[in-house]
């Protein structure tokens, strides 16, 4: 099969990344099936394409999800590209935010892909083929970004399922990869996409310094362009090797890096006495 004529699947595609590589995507000739939670937005957005599938799709309902799989394959035939970008971003100490605010980004960012992946692999395994990619986030490798914990936790949950569904599925053809993107210049950071907590604390003027600045400083002037970061992603749809960690931008490199360092410094300063756990074996 030529890589223009596979079928692609694509989460949150009416705004943002998903948006920009739905239509490079459709651009290059792919057929693609997109989801959003509104029809209307997500057809308008896109417009009229031969090739395209446009889904209104509730993430965190089963039975919502596999009907747009079924829809997908009896449209096409099959399901080849998995794109699990829908979700949002979450600002707010964890002491401030609550138990509902937690888990509704949880439900969305994490238990949306999971259905995902569960209800496309059938149709995979029968292939014997197929590419997952999970959208993470730099903030799903490193968490030090005041304010982002349980987005940090969604998106670091995303990497680790995403490294466990890889040697689940390589025997049967299928890849995996979960992409890390820095700063690009989306709807990320605009109120439609940002959730704050419904209960700030004053006391914590990091975070609140950190609000402040991806509100009104790092929105709309994010380095990133989301046109080549989808370029990217289907190179790596191509490639016989792709990576299981997608890292993207420089800026995505330059934390990577910097948490894998300190990572290896606390790993070799408390090496001694880390290491020395074992029982004591005692000699005859």
């Amino acid at each position: 099969m030529m890589n223009n004529q596979k079928v692609w699947f694509v989460t949150g595609a009416s705004k943002g990344l998903g948006l920009t590589l739905v239509k490079k995507l459709l651009g290059s000739g792919y057929q693609v099936a997109a989801t959003s939670r509104n029809l209307g937005d997500l057809a308008n957005a896109v417009g009229e394409h031969e090739n395209f599938l446009p889904l209104a799709v509730d993430l965190i309902n089963e039975s919502s999800v596999e009907a747009a799989i079924s829809q997908t394959i009896t449209k096409f035939g099959r399901v080849d590209v998995v794109v699990n970008n829908a979700g949002y971003g979450m600002l707010g100490a964890l002491e401030e935010l609550s138990d509902k605010e937690s888990r509704e980004n949880f439900d969305i960012n994490v238990f949306g892909s999971l259905n995902v992946i569960r209800k496309v692999l059938p149709q995979m395994r029968k292939q014997q083929s197929g590419h997952i990619f999970n959208i993470s986030s730099i903030g799903g490798f490193s968490g030090n970004f005041p304010g982002f914990g349980i987005y940090c936790a969604t998106k670091f949950a995303v990497a680790g399922f995403t490294e466990s569904l890889a040697a689940e599925v390589k025997s049967h053809g299928i890849k995996a990869t979960v992409v890390e993107p820095g700063y690009f210049r989306t709807a990320f950071l605009n109120a439609s996409s940002l959730a704050v907590p419904a209960s700030p604390i004053d006391a914590y003027k990091e975070v609140r310094d950190s609000q402040a600045m991806h509100q009104n400083d790092i929105n709309n002037q994010q380095p990133g362009d989301p046109a080549k970061a989808a370029e990217v992603m289907i190179e790596a749809s191509k490639s016989e090797n792709p990576p299981l960690h997608l890292f993207l931008g420089p800026d995505a490199y330059q934390v990577a890096e910097a948490k894998i360092a300190d990572v290896q410094r606390d790993m070799a300063n408390w090496k001694f006495l880390a290491t020395a756990t074992n029982f004591e074996e005692v000699n005859a």
